[in-house]
C-alpha cells in the first residue's frame, strides 16, 4: 500500500509499505479520507517531540472497517463492530485510568498518546486502530448521511467543542474569533449553533479572510492588517467588548488583543498554542483583576467530543462539507501540506 511517512523535518516520503493485518485486539480500517491541518505543517517543518520516526502521518481519519480482531469486544453502546462499518477515529488517545481521566478530564490526560505520533496515522490506504483507541471508545460509527470527508473534519471540530464548552459560549453572547483558518470557521459556526447573538471574525490575511467569510458569513469580517481590530470590535459592541474571545491562531499578539477586546466578566479561550520558542505574552493582569475576566486554555478533545461533533454534523447544526476546498490523492500529501501552510484553502483532505 501507499503511505506518507515522516522521517525528519523536511523529509516526508511517499512510499510503498506492506499492508497491515489487525491483531486480536485491533480493527483494520480502509482509509477513505484523512484531512490535513496546521499540526501537519509543524511536523513537516520541525518534527514533534512525541513522534518516533519513521512514522506514517495523519490524524483526522475516516474510513471503512475491513478486519476485526478476534478479541475485539462491542463498542460502549453495546453494538458489535461489523465489516463495512463507516467509522471515524479519534486522534488524541487518553489512558482512561489516571486521576484526570477518572474525573472526566480526558483532554488533559498526562499519559495521552496520539494517532500519527505513537501509532501509525491515516496518510495511508489502510490503518490499524490500536487497542488503546478501542478501550477508550475512540472508534466512532459515522451516522447515516454523513460522508467520509465530513467525518474526517469531526476531530478538529471536536477540539472546538471542547474550547467553547470551557468558555461557556451560549445564547446572547457576542463572540470574536481571531483566525480565519479551518478552526476559525468551525468556531464561527459552532458559536452560532450554541446561540451566540453575533460572531465576528478577525484575520490578518485579506485573501484568507475573504475566502472564509464568503462561506461562514460572520456578522463582521475584520482584516487586522488593514484596520485596528481591537477598535473595530469595540465599535461593533458599543465600547463594551465581546462576551467571548477565541484565539484560533498561534499568535501571541492575538492573545494580547483578545484581552483588550473582551467585556467585563468576559471569557477568553487561548485555543491556539504558541510556538515553543515564543511561548510568552505581555498581559495586563489588572484588566483581568478589575474586570473579572476569565482566561481558559483548551487542549484537544475527548472521545465524547468526537461523538458530539459527528452528531452535530449529522443533524446539520454545523455543516462542514463546504469548508473542504481541496481534495488530493495520497501522493499529493506534500502538496496538501503546502496549501495549508500558505493559507490557500480552508480544509484540505487526502483521499487515499
Amino acid at each position: 500500500m501507499k503511505v506518507a511517512r515522516f522521517y525528519a523535518p523536511g523529509d516526508i516520503r511517499i512510499e510503498d509499505a506492506p499492508e497491515p493485518t489487525a491483531g486480536p485486539a485491533e480493527v483494520k480500517v480502509r482509509v477513505r479520507n484523512c484531512s490535513t491541518c496546521g499540526t501537519d505543517v509543524k511536523i513537516s517543518r520541525s518534527g514533534h517531540q512525541n513522534i518516533d520516526p519513521p512514522r506514517i502521518m495523519g490524524h483526522e481519519i475516516a474510513g471503512e472497517v475491513v478486519e476485526i480482531g478476534s478479541a475485539v469486544g462491542p463498542a460502549a453502546n453495546g453494538r458489535s463492530w461489523q465489516i463495512g462499518d463507516h467509522v471515524q477515529v479519534i486522534a488524541a488517545v487518553p489512558c482512561g485510568t489516571c486521576a484526570d481521566c477518572r474525573r472526566g478530564w480526558m483532554t488533559i490526560c498526562p499519559n495521552q498518546t496520539s494517532v500519527g505520533y505513537q501509532y501509525e496515522g491515516g496518510f495511508a490506504e489502510y490503518l490499524i486502530v490500536p487497542h488503546e483507541v478501542l478501550r477508550v471508545d475512540g472508534l466512532n460509527l459515522i451516522p447515516d448521511g454523513v460522508g467520509f470527508d465530513e467525518a474526517s473534519v469531526a476531530e478538529p471540530f471536536a477540539c472546538a467543542i471542547n474550547a467553547q464548552e470551557l468558555a461557556r459560549v451560549g445564547p446572547g453572547d457576542d463572540v470574536v474569533v481571531i483566525g480565519a483558518g479551518p478552526i476559525g470557521c468551525l468556531h464561527v459556526r459552532l458559536a452560532r449553533a450554541r446561540g451566540a447573538a453575533r460572531v465576528f471574525l478577525v484575520e490578518l490575511n485579506r485573501q484568507r479572510l475573504d475566502m472564509s467569510a464568503a462561506i461562514v458569513a460572520p456578522d463582521a469580517a475584520i482584516c487586522g492588517s488593514e484596520t485596528d481590530a481591537v477598535q473595530s470590535v469595540l465599535e461593533l459592541t458599543g465600547g463594551r467588548g465581546v462576551d467571548v474571545a477565541i484565539t484560533a491562531a498561534a499568535s501571541g499578539q492575538a492573545q494580547e488583543d483578545a484581552l483588550r477586546m473582551v467585556a467585563r466578566r468576559g471569557r477568553i479561550s487561548f485555543f491556539g498554542g504558541l510556538p515553543k520558542d515564543r511561548p510568552t505574552i505581555t498581559l495586563d493582569s489588572n484588566l483581568v483583576h478589575y474586570r473579572e475576566i476569565t482566561i481558559l486554555g483548551a487542549n484537544g478533545s475527548s472521545p465524547d467530543h468526537n461523538k458530539r461533533a459527528l452528531e452535530m454534523i449529522a443533524t446539520g447544526k454545523v455543516p462542514v462539507r463546504d469548508l473542504i476546498t481541496h481534495r488530493l490523492p495520497l501522493d499529493g500529501v506534500l502538496d496538501a501540506i503546502g496549501i495549508v501552510s500558505r493559507g490557500e484553502g480552508i480544509k484540505v483532505t487526502i483521499e487515499p
